[in-house]
Order: C-alpha cells, then sequence, then structure tokens
C-alpha cells in the first residue's frame, strides 16, 4: 500500500537515506558505548560501567525510534552491519586504551560527530515539508548534546 502522508515520494526517499545514515552512526555509537561498558578499566571500575550502561540504553531506544521512523515514511530500516559500515559518518576503530578517558575522549568525537551531520543536514528534511522528522531528528540531536556534556564533564 502506497504510503499517502503529504510528503512526495522523492522527498520521503532523501528523508529515509538521511535517516539511515544516523541508524547507522547510531548502531555504530551503541556498539563502541557497550565495548566501554565491558572493557572499561581502572579504580573507578563501577562508577564508569553504570555510567557506559546509562548511555547505551539511551541510544539502544534511539536506534528503534530511527528505524521506525524510517518505516513510517514508507521505506525499509537497513538493519545489517555490512550497510550500517557502508553508511555511517563514524569509524569503529579506537584509538585509546581501556581506561575511562580513552573510552570518554572517542565517544566524545562520535556523538559530537553526529551532532554535526544533523545539524548541517536538518535543513534538507525541513525543505522536504518533512517537519515531523525535522522535529523527531531536533530531539535525537539534542540527546546527542546532552550525552556529549556529561562525557565532557569527566575530562574537565
Amino acid at each position: 500500500m502506497k504510503t499517502l502522508i503529504g510528503i512526495k515520494a522523492g522527498s520521503r526517499e532523501k528523508t529515509a537515506e538521511f535517516l539511515s545514515a544516523i541508524l547507522a552512526d547510531e548502531f555504530i555509537l551503541y556498539t563502541k558505548t557497550r565495548n566501554a561498558h565491558w572493557n572499561v578499566e581502572g579504580a573507578d571500575f563501577h562508577a564508569m560501567h553504570l555510567f557506559f550502561e546509562s548511555q547505551y540504553t539511551e541510544l539502544e531506544t534511539v536506534i528503534d525510534e530511527v528505524a521506525e521512523r524510517i518505516r513510517q515514511i514508507g521505506h525499509y530500516a537497513p538493519a545489517t552491519l555490512k550497510e550500517y559500515l557502508a553508511l555511517t559518518h563514524l569509524t569503529e576503530a579506537r584509538r585509546g586504551g581501556n581506561d575511562s578517558m580513552s573510552f570518554i575522549k572517542d565517544l566524545l568525537n562520535d556523538h559530537d560527530t553526529i551532532i554535526k551531520h544533523i545539524r548541517e543536514n536538518i535543513n534538507t528534511i525541513e525543505e522536504e515539508l518533512d517537519y515531523g522528522t525535522s522535529d523527531f531528528v531536533t530531539g535525537i540531536m539534542m540527546l546527542h548534546e546532552k550525552q556529549a556534556w556529561m562525557l565532557r564533564a569527566h575530562i574537565k
């Protein structure tokens, strides 16, 4: 059945591509945050183990919501690691050890990358008259700004 929600097919296609890249970024960041949760070491292990858990739990919700938004606009969500690696703006490579500061700096860089990508492209979605997705993606950006703030607060 056709998706008749007042947004042209070509516009929904552009939005689906944008959301698919966000989904890929979210999944890669989720995996890296899980890695931090599982593998962090040091005197602050327990606190950081719980902190990283709170962050990946929020990301898990975002992943599901992004995939569902792609479906709501009439497209299929990418759902393989191969697709995610082809679509992401992030790298799955790590730059540090298993101490909390190394994980924090790496994850912070990824959050900042996602924030910048969304901020640079959100006008495109508004130009396509998809205000629902624009509002939705703004909320995602704000979640990343909050998580980045929490990570950044550990560095000072």
